[in-house]
């Protein structure tokens, strides 16, 4: 069996990793501490400094800082994401036989997309994983291709609808992918729809989306994903269902601020 801080240690070493990967994997090593304050704190700042884009990550640890018990709840946690209802939401409200431009490999729309044979999706090749989602689409039969970064404009005039995906979002903005300023400005201006994605443990209070921003900033090298401003966004699709983006901002955050962690 691996002890919690070694497996703390390989997260930290770890490449990029899907944030219901690594909420998972931080979630045995962070409840097998809870006996222990201190570790428990300098091992969520330890995995924040390593990863310092993902949204479900802060909000694992500052609701495990802040439990009474910290191994429950993270597996609450866990389960919260197991259960997370915002991919059924996006897969029954996109329209029908739509055009839709998405960037990336986005974790959560994924789910919703590879279930809805009818739309066409243009998948821009951010950070070089568009080759996989379209090959992934195309196997369960859903019509994609892939746009390179340079011909975002066209793909955006020529689809229905843009769907971005967050890492995290707080009250003015959102970590998605690079790229996704641009595709989003683009809608915009041509008057198409923007809706982003903001799975379970997405949404931070204001301190923990702060100091977000604040590491994002402070990265050596730079890191990959971009802030984009929340104001691009018409729709929210949360796992309560879809929200217009002025609704978001009296929506409660995933998490409290856990002081702690700031």
């Amino acid at each position: 069996m691996v002890h919690p801080i070694e497996r703390l240690r390989n997260l930290a070493r770890a490449g990029p990793l899907e944030h219901g990967v690594l909420v998972r994997e931080s979630a045995l090593a962070l409840g097998a501490l809870g006996g222990n304050p201190a570790e428990l704190l300098l091992s969520c700042r330890r995995l924040l400094h390593h990863h310092p884009a993902s949204g479900p990550l802060r909000w694992l640890c500052a609701r495990t800082l802040c439990s009474d018990s910290p191994r429950r709840e993270a597996w609450r946690c866990v389960e919260e994401l197991d259960d997370d209802l915002t991919a059924g939401w996006l897969r029954a409200e996109l329209p029908e036989a739509a055009s839709v431009v998405v960037l990336g490999w986005p974790e959560v729309a994924t789910e919703a997309l590879a279930r809805r044979g009818d739309l066409r999706v243009l998948v821009i090749d951010a950070l070089g994983e568009g080759a996989l989602l379209v090959r992934r689409l195309r196997g369960v039969g859903v019509e994609a291709v892939e746009v390179d970064e340079g011909g975002t404009g066209p793909a955006v005039v020529a689809a229905d609808l843009v769907v971005l995906e967050a890492a995290a979002v707080g009250p003015d903005g959102f970590v998605a992918v690079p790229g996704t300023g641009a595709a989003a400005a683009a809608a915009g201006n041509a008057g198409l729809p923007v809706w982003l994605v903001a799975g379970a443990g997405r949404v931070l209070p204001p301190g923990l989306w702060s100091s977000l921003v604040t590491d994002l900033a402070g990265e050596q090298p730079p890191a990959a994903e971009e802030v984009v401003p929340l104001d691009l966004v018409d729709m929210v699709v949360r796992p309560s269902g879809v929200l217009d983006r002025t609704e978001l901002a009296s929506s409660p955050p995933d998490c409290p601020d856990a002081p702690e962690l700031l």
